[in-house]
């Protein structure tokens, strides 16, 4: 009796993908976006802005000592967070817009795994060569010229990784001092860590995992189908004009059967997904449109149209397969899915800029505090406790006059703890938080009442920002008066 076979293996081992070079306009597009990110992220933390002489001269900074997000001339407080939130969900409703639109255009261009990717590629072929030579050198067996040309690949993917998590504690302190500090080994231990954690990730996501990150890691193509209908363009082969597939001479076909496709392969050579884009929509096509270079090359090298493989819209098949006039891609892309993503995009962003440009420069809170409600004077005035948090969000010191008035508009003698005047002084970026005196005259309704409103002004004394907040007055009662009389 025979043996029942082995179960076939749940994980299968990873095949190296090795795409081939490839020019044209999807590529060209490629490298200028890889450079203008790569740009962005590594120089930002080292421009300047000037913010007086107590706070740090980096105009791109996220302050978590403090608590503080500075932009360029903006300042993100911890109480302000819905700012972050407002900006995270603007990336997520732009993440559904383009791919409603045009598909995994973000991840085929400005995901940070495909642009470290073709960076890390980029480094590969020039150090072994282009695909052939790259997969030559994996077979063969492990030579000195071997050791050579991985050790020097793997140095400049290091060097690489280290600039990258390098960038990336830059953001979190003055990158000048920050550098200084860890060149002499004076930097805090969590920069070194940090730096260390993401020059590994670095290395082995683009290195080594490549695809599998997008494929396996990454939740964002088992989501996009939910985000694309049949106006969606993105890329496709027009199996109805290149089959049947054949090998066939410049400028004419073998036969009338068959299609434009000659079956060599450069699509699927160029891929960094390793896929065949003949097959229809997969889940790891990233829409990066490099097969789309590839066979418009092979295209026009024999005498066939372009866009065999190019980008469409399932809409669009029945009327191509005729022979008619697709569809215009603006109307593809206007239409009320994308229409409704955009106004929701928009109209977050347009009140997050009102909020922004709306916020006072002067933000505070009073607290009154309960235990006692009330302290009655030797001359029989009635005085208030309060917790004042005052904030001083201006990039110089200030000082701040303090003003209480009952609901008659008359001004009540007012003091802070610790000091003869109604006046804070205040660091920049600094928050106070002291006792508040407030108190009403003896006989007056305000100390008779039970509960009465007042207002607190706060106002800057070297400008013109002046602000105010309501809050409770607690005074003897009537019955409490009449007692005492």
């Amino acid at each position: 009796m025979s043996q029942p076979s082995a179960p076939p293996p749940l994980y299968a081992p990873r095949e190296p993908i090795f795409p081939r070079r490839v020019q044209g306009n999807f590529r060209r597009l490629k490298w200028y976006l890889m450079g203008l990110m790569l740009g962005i992220y590594y120089l930002t933390p080292w421009l300047r802005w000037d913010r007086g002489p107590e706070l740090p001269d980096q105009a791109v900074l996220v302050d978590l000592a403090h608590r503080r997000f500075f932009f360029f001339m903006i300042e993100i407080w911890p109480h302000e967070f819905y700012f972050v939130a407002g900006l995270l969900i603007m990336a997520g409703l732009g993440l559904f817009l383009f791919t409603s639109a045009m598909g995994r255009v973000w991840c085929g261009y400005a995901c940070p795994q495909t642009v470290w990717t073709d960076l890390f590629i980029l480094v590969e072929r020039w150090v072994e060569g282009d695909r052939n030579a790259r997969i030559r050198l994996l077979r063969q067996p492990w030579t000195a010229q071997k050791w050579r040309k991985r050790l020097t690949k793997w140095a400049l993917w290091l060097l690489i990784g280290l600039a990258t998590g390098g960038a990336w504690v830059f953001y979190f302190t003055d990158a000048p001092q920050l550098a200084r500090d860890l060149v002499t080994g004076q930097a805090h231990p969590v920069a070194y860590v940090t730096m260390a954690v993401l020059t590994l990730t670095t290395f082995v996501f683009g290195g080594f995992a490549r695809e599998q990150i997008c494929i396996y890691a990454c939740p964002w193509p088992r989501i996009q189908a939910a985000m694309m209908d049949e106006d969606t363009l993105t890329i496709g082969y027009r199996d109805w004009r290149g089959e049947t597939r054949g090998k066939r001479a410049k400028g004419k076909k073998l036969t009338t059967a068959q299609g434009d496709c000659i079956d060599c392969y450069a699509c699927v050579n160029v891929c960094p997904m390793g896929i065949d884009i003949r097959d229809g929509q997969q889940m790891e096509c990233i829409t990066c449109g490099l097969c789309i270079d590839a066979c418009n090359d092979v295209m026009d090298k024999i005498g066939a149209p372009r866009d065999l493989i190019g980008y469409l819209a399932l809409k669009d098949e029945t009327a191509e397969r005729l022979g008619q006039a697709p569809t215009p891609p603006l109307r593809h892309i206007l239409r009320p899915r994308t229409l409704m993503y955009f106004a929701l995009w928009a109209g977050i962003g347009i009140a997050l800029v009102v909020a922004l440009f709306l916020r006072p420069a002067i933000e505070f809170n009073v607290t009154p505090n309960r235990d006692p409600l009330y302290v009655m004077q030797p001359d029989g005035a009635v005085r208030n406790i309060y917790t004042l948090r005052l904030r001083n969000k201006q990039p110089q010191a200030a000082v701040f006059i303090i003003s209480v008035q009952d609901e008659d508009g008359q001004t009540l003698p007012v003091s802070l703890e610790g000091a003869a005047q109604a006046q804070a002084h205040i660091p920049a970026d600094e928050t106070l938080t002291q006792r508040l005196y407030v108190e009403a005259p003896a006989g007056s309704d305000l100390a008779n009442h039970d509960r009465s409103t007042v207002r607190i002004w706060i106002r800057d004394a070297q400008g013109t920002e002046r602000v105010s907040s309501d809050t409770v007055f607690n005074g003897l009662g009537r019955d409490d008066a009449q007692g005492e009389n």
